[in-house]
């Protein structure tokens, strides 16, 4: 039961654009960008090598979803969990990250994409790093295009504690919470739940990535491992997508649609 059902949401062959239905297109949809380290290892080379070969991936995905007209991408930059890894990984994700904010910005700011980045801003992120995540929030705020939201030392249970304890300090009575009070305090009440999540790498776990946002989003896996991922495998995702059936708990439902979940 379990592989015919990984099997059914592995999708394999890329997809062009003028494949899809552009009528009913995701407006919002997350990808967890998983394998750069088992892609350099079956290489012989430092998982670090891995990232670095990401980079073109993330920039070829971010100009397909431009380009087929998604509201929103997400991607996982950074979780919570990542810094349990080594030390000179970790430091090279930091030195990575701000590289490629220092030399991708002007590009994605041409392009009137609109950078957003969720997560928490703690001690643990060097204060360079943040210094250049508010220089690219200020870049590109006024852009009207695509949202580009990178989740950046993030994690989902993290939004959630973060959201009770900003709920616990504007103290609002317990009778007054419900679910549009916990959105309201999330990194970015504005950001559209995803319709659609993608995860690269033959994982099939979300990996606390947008618990609560994406408590109704279609899942669909990929076997490519992150740095051979292009913007045909993701069209290929959205493909999968518009094949699917969203019922939000009913009986039916329309095929899937722009429409938020």
């Amino acid at each position: 039961m379990m592989d015919h059902w990984a099997e059914a949401n592995r999708y394999v062959a890329r997809v062009e654009l003028s494949a899809l239905d552009r009528t009913r297109m995701p407006r919002h949809v997350a990808v967890v960008m998983d394998g750069n380290g088992r892609w350099a290892q079956r290489r012989g080379l430092p998982r670090t090598e891995g990232h670095a070969a990401g980079e073109e991936a993330l920039m070829d995905v971010i100009w397909g979803a431009s380009d087929a007209g998604l509201g929103w991408l997400t991607v996982y930059a950074f979780s919570t969990e990542n810094w349990k890894r080594p030390v000179d990984e970790v430091r090279y994700l930091m030195g990575f990250n701000e590289r490629l904010l220092l030399t991708r910005r002007d590009e994605i700011h041409a392009r009137n994409i609109r950078m957003q980045f969720l997560g928490r801003r703690d001690w643990r992120v060097p204060r360079r790093i943040l210094r250049r995540i508010d220089e690219t929030l200020e870049l590109t705020r006024n852009n009207t295009g695509m949202v580009l939201s990178m989740a950046f030392n993030y994690g989902g249970r993290a939004e959630l504690v973060d959201a009770v304890k900003s709920i616990v300090e504007a103290r609002v009575p317990a009778s007054k919470i419900n679910e549009k009070t916990i959105r309201a305090h999330l990194y970015d009440p504005s950001m559209p739940d995803p319709e659609l999540v993608i995860r690269t790498s033959g994982e099939l776990r979300t990996s606390n990535f947008l618990m609560w946002e994406a408590a109704y989003s279609e899942l669909v896996f990929t076997d490519v491992l992150w740095p051979d991922f292009r913007r045909g495998d993701l069209f290929a995702g959205i493909a999968e997508f518009q094949q699917r059936k969203r019922r939000f708990g009913g009986l039916d439902g329309p095929p899937s649609s722009s429409a938020s979940g």
